[in-house]
């Protein structure tokens, strides 16, 4: 049984930061550099970072690949980090 691919839903609206802002972890200059994840409210996750897809794009791991309308980005580690509870309820 095929599964259908998974597409984003472009109505999602932003419900709840996940971790902590940029700002809060030193990552934030207050103007425009502001790394960020957020859950949207139909349950899916919007992550704002570093577009590197054309750095990292030719040298993926085996079976990982990149859609042509994805983009691979970049956050800090600490802030995923700050995201644990959030995400796990942990």
């Amino acid at each position: 049984m095929a599964h259908a691919s998974w597409e984003a839903d472009p109505s999602a609206s932003f419900a709840r930061r996940l971790g902590k802002s940029a700002q809060e972890l030193g990552h934030s200059d207050g103007k425009d550099q502001c790394p960020d994840i957020w859950q949207l409210d139909n349950g899916d996750v919007a992550v704002i970072g570093k577009d590197l897809t054309a750095a990292y794009g030719p040298r993926l791991p085996e079976g990982v690949s990149l859609a042509p309308d994805e983009r691979l980005v970049v956050i800090p580690g600490n802030m995923l980090s700050a995201a644990q509870e959030d995400v796990t309820g942990k």
